[in-house]
């Protein structure tokens, strides 16, 4: 976090770049010799926020969609070895993820004001277009709101805020046809509707899909519609290092995030009224997941530095069925994703069989494969530890095979490629994957967070939506349906804010501005090494994760994970000041990404394993072998509303001095 006027952290005085938006102004930036002037700021042609630079016209220059003024100072070769370039960009909004809740937000807000997207890669990478299964929708006469409804909390353990629920399913079906109507081409029936499929969990049909590559097909509408706004900028290869706060009297205001822009290494404030994490889930603190490789819940870790509150984290989803592949051990598996095998090959009829041929789902739940992913996934990590297996198998070939191949063609070209497996014939080697964070930043029903400014929306955010667990399908629908929401709240807030706060953002900019960091000489040897540290800890943070903070744990686990985290930590920081890793990151990007990278990982791992500790029950995805029942006087969500740091020392020291029972003062 960057608190104005309290707090500095790494940064560079050189750059500064501000975007307005004015008719007059666009598409221009301003090179200066000296130190810029703020202008002020005002309202003009329906944009929220201007910046009036019109004196400076006559020296702009094409700079895109938006208008920007620069700053380049010449090194002090004293000091430095070279120029150092840092930027501020101000806009309306600021948005941090490209999938579906952060593009359909973008889309909303971007007939009010100005909007950046700001995306660790390319614009369609994310894990939304990784999503096989599809979205839902009460759709079929035979469906029901109610019935929705009633599959989520149950698939929630009763943990979800009925508000959210009810709200999500209700307006659930409006949003999806609201996709259709965008141009997004869903499977279709023999009679032109929509074909509707079931997965697990669902008493009913109501999973709206694009074969097996529903996700790719919501990304692709809704990136193309995003690409051709003209209120909207793509800021692709951009990572978020941090939230820009401002302190008004007792309370903190969100106004803006920290970036780096990766292929120049050029640090970039985005200094806003509004920013929107949308920056997905954590998958990569544990080394077997379905995320993709930018899923090191960069949005959690930023919004927990900020001192946002975070709920829920111990509701880590493993996917029960991912595709198990023998391990390569010279792959660089702690960046590696593992292929998901889509619930819905188990809701079109798919049985498990363990590696003796036995089907074993009838011992452990009536509902057998289409089980809640979390009783799915202990009873495969059962079989597994029981008889040493390394894998469980998914057997759909009892069905037609032109079924198969129609239903799920990205699954069976993919099998085919990597294992020269045929589906319609072959049985499915799978394993439990991590796949989901239903936790994260604790936000209200229209995205709002604790700290004004900020918002929530996706997997980064905790609505009360899923509560103990994920229901199959429910993501997607998530996304859409509260980034409608947040767009309305978020565009009023602005109107009703923006104006009464021009010094806080020029406060911003000009903090910015002002940092200086020194930069040392080019060292390629100690910036590999730097990497090799930083991706050996990585790896030893993974596997801590998943040993003791996984699908099965307990207070010793815990307690041993929060330690080992600790000593992680600290072997990070004695190295950084071994090969001033902090001052390396200024000459080499990719070393300032991964450093980020693990610093998020570290917090976000804490945050499971706190909020684990704080649960004296078992529940839905968390299950834990002191106490492995529900207590109807735990049925409370997990809220994280102090700092980390205070959270870790309250909770090792009750765990140390009570093995028995963890308390929950940190809990609202």
């Amino acid at each position: 976090m960057t608190t104005i006027g309290t707090a500095t952290t790494l940064g560079r005085k050189s750059v500064v770049q501000t975007l307005g938006g004015a008719p007059h102004v666009s598409n221009r930036r301003l090179s200066l010799s000296k130190r810029p002037t703020y202008f002020g700021l005002r309202r003009i042609s329906g944009d929220l926020w201007q910046h009036a630079a019109s004196s400076l016209a006559p020296r702009a220059v094409n700079k895109g969609k938006h208008s920007c003024v620069s700053v380049c100072c010449a090194s002090n070769a004293a000091k430095y070895d070279h120029s150092v370039h840092a930027e501020v960009v101000q806009t309306d909004f600021v948005v941090v993820g490209s999938g579906i809740a952060g593009l359909s937000y973008a889309l909303r807000v971007a007939d009010h004001g100005k909007v950046a997207i700001v995306t660790k890669d390319v614009a369609h990478e994310g894990s939304t277009r990784y999503a096989q299964g599809g979205i839902c929708a009460v759709l079929d006469a035979s469906d029901s709101v109610e019935s929705h409804i009633s599959d989520t909390v149950v698939a929630g353990d009763f943990l979800c805020d009925l508000r959210a629920v009810k709200m999500v399913c209700s307006e659930g079906a409006a949003a999806v046809l609201e996709l259709v109507d965008m141009g997004a081409e869903f499977t279709r029936s023999s009679s032109g509707d929509l074909h509707l499929t079931r997965e697990g969990g669902h008493e009913h049909k109501r999973i709206v899909h694009a074969a097996d590559m529903t996700g790719r097909e919501i990304e692709r509408v809704l990136v193309e519609k995003a690409l051709a706004h003209p209120n909207i900028q793509f800021y692709e290869n951009h990572f978020a290092t941090d939230l820009v706060t401002v302190q008004e009297g007792d309370a903190t205001r969100c106004v803006g995030i920290d970036v780096v822009e990766r292929a120049t290494n050029k640090d970039i404030r985005f200094v806003s009224a509004v920013t929107m994490l949308a920056s997905g889930g954590a998958g990569h603190i544990y080394p077997n997941t379905t995320n993709p490789v930018v899923a090191t819940g960069d949005g959690i870790a930023i919004a927990a530095r900020a001192k946002a509150h975070i709920a829920n984290m111990e509701f880590m989803q493993f996917h029960p069925t991912s595709l198990y592949v023998e391990p390569d051990e010279n792959a660089a598996v702690s960046r590696e994703s593992v292929f998901l095998i889509t619930e819905a090959v188990r809701g079109e009829g798919g049985l498990l069989y363990n590696a003796a041929g036995e089907r074993f789902m009838p011992k452990y739940d009536s509902r057998l494969e289409l089980a809640p992913r979390d009783v799915v996934a202990r009873s495969i990590d059962d079989q597994l530890k029981k008889y040493g297996d390394k894998c469980v198998y998914l057997d759909i070939t009892h069905k037609p095979a032109e079924e198969i191949m129609e239903h799920f063609p990205n699954i069976a070209a993919h099998l085919q490629h990597s294992l020269g497996l045929d589906i319609t014939k072959d049985r499915i080697p799978v394993v439990p994957a991590m796949h989901y964070t239903c936790g994260g930043v604790k936000t209200g029903l229209k995205g709002d967070t604790s700290l004004p400014g900020l918002y929530a929306t996706g997997e980064v955010a905790y609505t009360g939506l899923h509560g103990a667990n994920r229901l199959a399908s429910n993501s997607l629908l998530e996304g859409l349906v509260y980034s409608i929401k947040a767009a309305s709240a978020s565009t009023k807030y602005v109107e009703t804010n923006a104006r009464q706060s021009t010094s806080l953002f020029e406060n911003a900019a000009e903090e910015f501005y002002s940092r200086e960091v020194s930069i040392p000489p080019e060292d390629p040897k100690a910036v590999k090494y730097a990497l090799n540290v930083l991706m050996n800890l990585r790896r030893k943070l993974q596997a801590t994760m998943w040993e003791n903070a996984g699908i099965v744990r307990s207070n010793t686990r815990l307690l041993d994970a929060m330690e080992q985290v600790k000593r992680l930590r600290m072997e990070l920081e004695a190295i950084s000041a071994e090969v001033d890793i902090h001052s390396l990151a200024t000459i080499d990007c990719e070393l300032k990404v991964e450093h980020f990278e693990l610093l998020n990982l570290f917090t976000v791992s804490e945050l499971v394993v706190v909020s684990a500790m704080m649960r004296k029950e078992s529940r839905g995805l968390h299950f834990t072998t002191d106490y492995p029942y529900k207590v109807e006087g735990e049925r409370r969500p997990t809220v994280i509303n102090t700092p980390l740091k205070s959270a870790r020392k309250k909770i090792r020291r009750k765990l140390t001095l009570n093995r028995s029972g963890i308390g929950r003062e940190l809990a609202q």
